[in-house]
């Protein structure tokens, strides 16, 4: 249940980073997002193993945020997050991309 937790902790920090509650955990395609928004998924998880265990685990997120503003400040504030690793850029329908990896425990 801890990793539930932990993924709902990370969800609140990515509403507070965007300012309102237009974040998406693995949303279905037939829901209608409202921008700009933050669309995340799970992507990795990350153990250390000590003593035929593992001791520690980091869970990674790929995180996308969609805006139509080109020079969005969410990708300034998300990119001083910790543990944050900026990945890609591309623009879809209008909408700009910025893809970011960030491990979350």
């Amino acid at each position: 249940m801890a990793n539930v937790d932990n993924r709902l902790l990370f969800h609140e920090d990515l509403c507070d980073i965007l300012g309102s509650r237009n974040v998406y955990f693995q949303p279905p395609e037939n829901i209608k997002m409202n921008y700009p928004a933050i669309v995340y998924s799970r992507n990795d998880i990350d153990n250390r193993f000590a003593n035929n265990g593992v001791y520690l685990q980091d869970h990674s997120y790929q995180v996308i945020v969609v805006d139509p503003d080109p020079d969005s400040e969410v990708v300034d504030k998300l990119s001083l997050y910790p543990m944050s690793r900026f990945d890609r850029h591309y623009v879809a329908d209008n909408l700009n991309h910025d893809v970011f990896t960030i491990f979350y425990r």
